[in-house]
């Protein structure tokens, strides 16, 4: 069983563990030029994570901006959920925050981030946070 899905009650049925990722607050944690390319390395984003998806449980990644033609869909079809939060710097937070405010069962929810403002802001509601570093650790092959 994977370590992110754990039993519930006695039947052992797996709870699966939704991942909301701050997509550009992860992709800025490495310095490589992403800002010389945005699209470019929302895709590399989506399609590291993509693999982890169904190790994970489910992931949604959300970048601030607006999409370009069939990210959505592409992004769909490896698997991955992505949403876009126009309106300026860090409409994504709000709009992950929004997220987070909708949950049913915000305890299964890990939300990937290290703006300190917004770890803030979705513990209250009741989910986990994941530093952006940690969960890269995941997406780099193993030596």
């Amino acid at each position: 069983m994977s370590p992110n899905k754990v039993p519930a009650g006695l039947l052992g049925q797996a709870v699966v563990v939704h991942y909301i990722v701050d997509g550009m607050n992860v992709i800025g944690t490495r310095p490589d030029g992403w800002w010389r390319d945005r699209p470019a390395a929302r895709r590399r984003l989506v399609e590291q994570v993509a693999p982890l998806a169904g190790d994970l449980g489910e992931v949604t990644v959300v970048f601030d901006g607006r999409s370009t033609t069939d990210e959505t869909d592409r992004a769909s079809d490896i698997g991955v959920r992505v949403a876009f939060a126009p309106g300026g710097p860090n409409a994504a937070d709000d709009a992950i925050v929004e997220m987070v405010g909708s949950l049913d069962d915000p305890e299964d929810t890990v939300v990937v981030t290290s703006d300190r403002g917004l770890v803030d802001r979705v513990r209250r509601l009741g989910v986990k946070v994941e530093s952006a570093r940690t969960f890269l650790s995941r997406l780099e092959p193993s030596a």
